[in-house]
């Protein structure tokens, strides 16, 4: 399959028995002007398959960057991250861009469709730089927009949708790959209370299909739905529970 030839091609392996993701001692600096600004500190974090897991806290916790590293979209300044058994921390950037592309599925507040295309062409244009077939890329986005409700709407163009309809369409690309996966950055953000629970129920059914989830939010409410839930304040997890 695609996922495991990408997997090949960057030297690593799948481990079908080892967590999707294991964070150890995980710690993120910056700097400012000669300073280094703590954003993690020592975070330890293991989400295992077919988990639906929450990170909630307030602005400036360090929920954002958590989610850039564990979306290989940042590095840690110190610690391990194993990603399905493989240590990713210190991947190049070729192979991380790689991993990132078929593996990881994400989703955003605000959307990040293409205006100017159709739903199912946003949908399809996720697997455009892999060998998947055009026929087999458009079978799967079809699968994948049928999972989120939204088969009646697949010649629309994106600027037609409403917000809801736009964060399902988000939602479908983010799975259309099959990705190990799935993470989401304040999806309902931009919703209402009504539209929120509608894309919150479609997580829900996601968890119930095997999908692993992170979901990154401030709202304890929207963080509830998740299986378990991790505390972020001053960039240090302060709790976990489990519903």
């Amino acid at each position: 399959m695609a996922g495991t030839t990408l997997l090949q091609a960057t030297g690593l392996r799948p481990a079908p028995l080892s967590p999707v993701l294991h964070l150890s001692g995980i710690g993120r600096t910056f700097l400012s002007g000669d300073t280094e600004v703590p954003a993690l500190t020592d975070i330890d974090l293991t989400v295992t398959r077919g988990e639906y897991v929450s990170v909630v806290g307030p602005s400036g916790s360090g929920k954002s960057t958590l989610l850039h590293i564990l979306g290989l979209l940042d590095r840690p300044t110190t610690g391990s991250y194993l990603f399905e058994g493989n240590e990713v921390a210190d991947l190049d950037e070729a192979s991380r861009t790689a991993i990132r592309g078929r593996r990881i599925g994400f989703v955003f507040q605000s959307f990040h469709l293409l205006s100017h295309r159709t739903v199912l062409e946003n949908v399809t244009m996720a697997m455009l730089y892999t060998e998947v077939k055009r026929d087999v890329r458009v079978e799967r986005a079809r699968a994948a927009l049928d999972a989120v409700g939204l088969t009646h709407r697949i010649e629309f163009p994106a600027s037609r949708l409403s917000g809801g309809e736009r964060q399902r369409v988000a939602i479908a690309r983010a799975i259309v790959s099959g990705p190990s996966l799935v993470l989401a950055d304040e999806p309902t953000g931009n919703l209402d209370s009504v539209t929120s629970e509608s894309i919150l129920g479609i997580f829900d059914s996601l968890r119930r299909s095997g999908q692993t989830i992170v979901m990154i939010t401030h709202d304890a409410s929207i963080a509830a739905h998740a299986d378990r839930r991790v505390s972020l304040k001053d960039g240090r997890l302060q709790l976990e529970a489990a519903r």
